[in-house]
């Protein structure tokens, strides 16, 4: 008898050893997706306010008006911040890019200066981008504006196309994460079908005897999502590690949402797997138990 208990406690061990590897496996993937919608929205963000709109003034403006012109764009709503360069600086930075300085065979300094503009994310898009390179146009010290519009269409493009990719990606790992869990729970339901027939013979309610499957099922949840986290942290350091500027975009807000999110999964999908399949077999006559 002792030794048929062990066998038994073992082999309930390895079901719930198996349950939580299992489990915790399908929610590094969703933890995955939720990590990558999160993350998208301040890609876009971050990419926003790190378009340049370049303003090259005239050779006529002085270092002075230059600077009172930077001023009154740094009080403007749209500007996030406004750097002045001028045209011996302008000559240094290509001096230094190409190897040569180009005045020498030029006999002049080809570079005009430039304030560099940098929008606030919610102007960074093609309408508000349009207007405001048409106002700025309109200043007699200002001969062009520049900026990369298509490089913005299609980062907003991209981004909007990869959010519906994970979208459809989130749906299906649900409902794949929830077959998977559910047959693993039911794997471990079934072997102990007839100690719920024997509970239901001794007249035990129906929650007297689901509640040790659902506390059993909370605690998996609960330690499934603890793996999966500690996988997701370690993926996130890791990437960390050989990309520190990665966090400009990535925030502890994200990291918060994204491992609540994993101990949520965790406990509704292992909660109602387990409510769903010991509810199949208390409903289950007596005969029917020796046929499966």
């Amino acid at each position: 008898m002792k030794r048929r208990k062990e066998k038994t406690g073992r082999r309930q061990g390895v079901q719930l050893m198996t349950l939580c590897i299992s489990t915790s496996m399908v929610l590094v993937l969703l933890g995955l997706v939720v990590f990558s919608v999160q993350t998208s929205r301040n890609l876009s963000h971050w990419v926003k306010e790190n378009l340049t709109v370049t303003i090259v003034l005239n050779d006529e403006v002085s270092v002075g008006d230059a600077k009172r012109f930077q001023q009154d764009l740094v009080r403007r709503p749209f500007s996030k911040d406004v750097l002045y360069i001028s045209r011996e600086q302008a000559l240094k930075e290509q001096t230094d890019a190409m190897g040569s300085d180009p005045s020498e065979f030029l006999g002049m300094n080809p570079f005009p200066a430039t304030l560099e503009l940098q929008l606030h994310s919610d102007y960074a898009n093609a309408d508000s981008l349009a207007w405001i390179s048409d106002e700025l146009r309109k200043n007699p010290e200002v001969t062009d504006v520049a900026y990369q519009v298509d490089l913005m269409d299609s980062v907003n493009r991209n981004l909007a196309k990869l959010n519906i990719l994970l979208l459809v990606l989130a749906v299906l790992l649900t409902f794949i994460s929830f077959s998977l869990i559910n047959n693993t729970v039911r794997l471990s339901v079934y072997s102990r079908r007839f100690l719920i027939h024997t509970m239901k013979l001794v007249g035990a309610s129906w929650g007297f005897i689901r509640r040790p499957f659902m506390r059993q099922g909370a605690l998996v949840g609960v330690i499934a999502a603890l793996i999966a986290i500690i996988v997701l942290g370690g993926g996130i350091y890791a990437l960390y590690y050989y990309e520190p500027n990665i966090l400009a975009i990535i925030t502890w807000r994200e990291l918060v949402i994204t491992a609540l999110a994993v101990l949520v999964f965790g406990l509704v999908i292992t909660l109602t797997c387990s409510y769903i399949s010991v509810n199949r077999f208390l409903r289950m006559p007596a005969g029917e138990l020796y046929k499966i």
